[in-house]
């Protein structure tokens, strides 16, 4: 009886949380988009958008160097990230002894909750330095902010994998390997391809990490407003842009600031729909 008592008011809380999260992003991106919009439409979408000066005292304000530096190093953390998480997944769901698993997945578990400035002091102590000597140049690099944001979603992209990989039904694999086929046939054949859409919420994740990260990428990348052309090109990245100059800006320069936040609204939306499109057409086949 008392469990009955306490279960409406369990979901009238549950209720009221789910509400206050979905108000909480809903002001966030009217907030945004207020300060934003006037900019964009008085300066000119595709003005804004694909400028590739960035000189806020002479009144210049192109994204585009920044846009494709934050478009490649979250390509780059994906490419880096998703076949160790992925890897790791399958390892630890298919193949790895319980001792182990009990040991290393939460040792991996762990770098989720390292702070990101933590990662921006490693990779500007061990990785730069490196990198400056066995290629030369400064270091500070969309090759070294790749490796640093590789690492740092590997958590998320193996925790999610894997549990979607151990949600495959237990049937699925027994009716593979009982017609024949050996266990990495039933991993890449049957296993990976059940568990998609996981995988693919995964690498969503990961990419909305990727592109929101800004302390690590700061002490990394060179902070440079220019299209980078090549691994070792120094690069500025959206949201390093919005937290370098948001402290000293105003006026119009403020404006164009939180108008570079709608612009990154926008591209993580579009991202996120290729990611389930990827994922509905591979549901479809």
């Amino acid at each position: 009886m008392k469990l009955k008592k306490v279960e409406p008011w369990i979901r009238t809380l549950l209720f009221l949380a789910a509400v206050f999260s979905i108000l909480a992003v809903v002001l966030i991106i009217v907030f945004v988009f207020k300060e934003g919009l006037p900019f964009l439409r008085k300066w000119g979408l595709t003005t804004f958008i694909f400028g590739e000066n960035w000189s806020p005292t002479r009144g210049n304000f192109g994204i585009f160097p920044m846009l494709l530096g934050s478009i490649y190093l979250t390509l780059g953390a994906i490419l880096i990230g998703l076949p160790l998480g992925v890897g790791c997944a399958i390892f630890f769901a298919e193949f790895a002894p319980a001792k182990i698993t009990s040991w290393v997945r939460p040792a991996v578990e762990v770098l989720a909750a390292i702070p990101s400035v933590i990662y921006g002091f490693l990779g500007l102590l061990v990785l730069v330095p490196w990198l400056r000597q066995l290629y030369g140049g400064t270091g500070f690099s969309l090759l070294a902010g790749s490796l640093v944001l590789g690492i740092m979603i590997l958590p998320t992209v193996m925790t999610v994998s894997e549990d979607a990989i151990r949600a495959v039904p237990l049937s699925y694999k027994e009716g593979s390997l009982a017609l024949g086929a050996t266990r990495w046939q039933t991993i890449s054949k049957i296993t990976l391809p059940a568990a998609q859409s996981g995988i693919v919420a995964s690498v969503v994740l990961g990419m909305g990490r990727a592109l929101g990260e800004t302390m690590a990428v700061i002490m990394i990348t060179g902070n440079v407003a220019q299209v980078p052309t090549s691994l070792l090109s120094p690069l500025r990245t959206l949201t390093g842009n919005i937290a370098l100059e948001m402290g000293y800006a105003a006026g119009q320069h403020q404006q164009a600031l939180f108008a570079t936040g709608v612009i990154l609204f926008i591209l993580i939306f579009v991202l996120t729909s290729l990611a389930n499109l990827v994922r509905w057409k591979g549901a479809t086949h």
